[in-house]
């Protein structure tokens, strides 16, 4: 017998208990403390006995719960992080995804599935307002910039065949770390990002950029792109891509919006991302505001020449053999990835099941959480908000009893403390040089009683701390 194989019988037994086990976390969800009661220590210990030899059968399953005790339980009230709630129906298209295990490379490998993700893309397109892009599912955001950034190389400085040449991208100070960090391994080097200052809103300045263009161009630099945010990691903000694409389009640059927070908030509020459709390129979380369990990111663009420019290069081994449309289609054309997980399983099974007016009602109830909790903080004399609030990124600190010197360290405690008494969990930022905390409303579990709790939370642990 194959010493792999396994009996539908085997099969059905082992499924129904890892199905046990899920169901359980899901139940207990809500009452289980976010932060795990382990450590490092802990955690390791875990593991340290390393690969059997021998299998261990159906007890392997027995350290599951272990692991699972060990886990950050994503409840209501997790608002810690930009990162979706992982909606359940998502799980099961994740499931039925490694069952069936195909790389969904080009359509020969995995005819419905590479079929499936041109349409999950096409639909996500259209869904926030830009028609006609295609483009691919990725691991994230980080790799999704990273492809739109080459492909904006390409476009205006090609560089695949005689190596890179220097060029200028731009964006504001407010950019996600994913943005340098492209930058360097594209070769263009992380000196080469502009950072053009933010208005009072923390939203790229368009006049800033004009200037900081025309610098170069006078300096003899070649400006290549615009990398305009649709959310900002800190603050949630939204770059006026309207403006930014009138500067790329007057200069001949490309124009990248990195909406992995935000853009797909476009299903629910169109008319805060006025101009997103003019993008060249733009990449978007599903693992965020579409709630899928991770990973799933897009990259859209606007012409899928670009993106063959950009990635086409391949060996023999791996020729089609097919002029048909379809039938020929290859993602390692147009794409970083070779060997790719059947992702589109995921959100094509959730918005089946859930339909888009669910989510763009899960995402309005989000905005409105986040502004639920502005309220709250401008109510209460101990606490001060931040930053306004523009998607569902709420920034603010205690302040009751504190000079201005002191508010960072005791908010940096407060944090911690907060977040180890488990009920709720929050993440900071840095704004103008004042340490935030920072609540993030991306989860389709959260209510208003749970932003309630936020507040009582912040203002219970604050008085132990003063306490203390």
């Amino acid at each position: 017998m194959n010493p792999l194989e396994l009996t539908p019988d085997d099969f059905r037994r082992l499924a129904s208990r890892v199905s046990t086990l899920a169901e359980q976390w899901l139940a207990e969800l809500d009452t289980r403390a976010i932060a795990p009661a382990t450590t490092g220590n802990a955690t390791e210990a875990l593991f340290a006995e390393g690969l059997p030899e021998e299998g261990l059968k159906d007890a392997a399953l027995d350290a599951l719960g272990a692991v699972m005790a060990g886990a950050r339980a994503g409840n209501a009230r997790f608002l810690a992080y930009v990162l979706g709630s992982g909606e359940p129906v998502g799980a099961l298209g994740d499931y039925l995804a490694s069952v069936l295990n195909q790389n969904v490379t080009a359509w020969r490998s995995a005819p419905s599935l590479v079929s499936m993700e041109r349409a999950v893309v096409r639909g996500l397109a259209a869904a926030v307002g830009c028609p006609g892009f295609t483009g691919s599912l990725t691991g994230g955001g980080s790799s999704a910039n990273l492809m739109g950034l080459t492909l904006a190389r390409e476009a205006k400085a090609p560089a695949n065949e005689q190596g890179s040449p220097s060029g200028v991208v731009y964006a504001s100070t407010e950019v996600h770390m994913s943005i340098p960090k492209a930058l360097a391994l594209l070769g263009l080097g992380r000196r080469n990002l502009r950072l053009i200052p933010t208005d009072s809103e923390w939203r790229m300045r368009p006049e800033a950029l004009e200037r900081a263009i025309t610098e170069d161009v006078s300096a003899g630099r070649r400006p290549l792109a615009i990398v305009a945010t649709a959310g900002t990691v800190n603050t949630g903000a939204v770059d006026p891509l309207k403006d930014v694409a009138t500067i790329a389009r007057r200069h001949g640059l490309w124009m990248h919006v990195d909406g992995a927070f935000g853009a797909l908030a476009a299903l629910a509020v169109p008319e805060r991302f006025e101009g997103l459709a003019l993008a060249d390129s733009l990449s978007m979380d599903a693992h965020k505001w579409l709630y899928q369990p991770v990973d799933c990111g897009v990259l859209l663009y606007r012409d899928a020449t670009d993106a063959r420019r950009a990635f086409s290069f391949s060996g023999d081994y791996v020729r089609t053999l097919s002029t048909d449309a379809v039938e020929g289609f290859a993602f390692f054309d147009e794409s970083l990835e070779l060997s790719r997980r059947a992702r589109a399983l995921k959100p094509w099974l959730s918005v089946r099941y859930h339909g888009l007016r669910a989510f763009r009602e899960a995402i309005r109830k989000d905005l409105e959480n986040a502004q639920r909790l502005a309220e709250l903080v401008r109510a209460e004399p101990k606490l001060e908000l931040l930053a306004p609030v523009p998607l569902s990124a709420v920034c603010f600190r205690y302040i009751a009893g504190l000079a201005e010197h002191e508010r960072d360290a005791f908010n940096t405690r407060l944090m911690a403390r907060l977040n180890a008494r488990g009920r709720v969990y929050l993440s900071n930022a840095t704004l103008s040089g004042r340490f935030a905390l920072r609540a993030c409303f991306v989860n389709h579990r959260t209510t208003a009683q749970d932003v309630q709790t936020v507040v009582e939370e912040v203002l219970a642990t604050a008085k132990e701390l003063q306490g203390a």
